[in-house]
């Protein structure tokens, strides 16, 4: 499935949240669009060239539910000075990246 594919129903189902209010769809449609932007940023590829690689549909609903469930900062700074994210993000974007300095 392409990452522009991606419905805020298909995000609830993944989720599991039962009959979803209006405020609840509005957070689930603001996590899309920033769990995309997150996936853009860390690969520095452009939306077209994100639909070309079917995995990311994963990284986009673990990224979804880990801002849903904790709606905090996304890095954890807990050991130390290293920031570290979700494990299966961090594999699955960094397939992909083109901006490695």
């Amino acid at each position: 499935m392409k990452v522009s594919e991606i419905t805020a129903e298909q995000v609830v189902e993944y989720l599991r949240i039962d009959e979803p209010n209006e405020s609840e769809l509005t957070l689930v449609k603001i996590t899309i669009e920033a769990a995309k932007a997150f996936v853009r940023a860390y690969t520095g590829l452009d939306d077209a060239q994100i639909d070309t690689h079917e995995d990311f549909w994963i990284a986009i609903m673990v990224l979804c539910q880990d801002m849903y469930d904790n709606r905090t900062y996304y890095a954890d700074k807990s050991n130390g000075d290293k920031t570290s994210t979700n494990k299966v993000v961090d594999a699955v974007l960094g397939m992909h990246c083109v901006n490695l300095l």
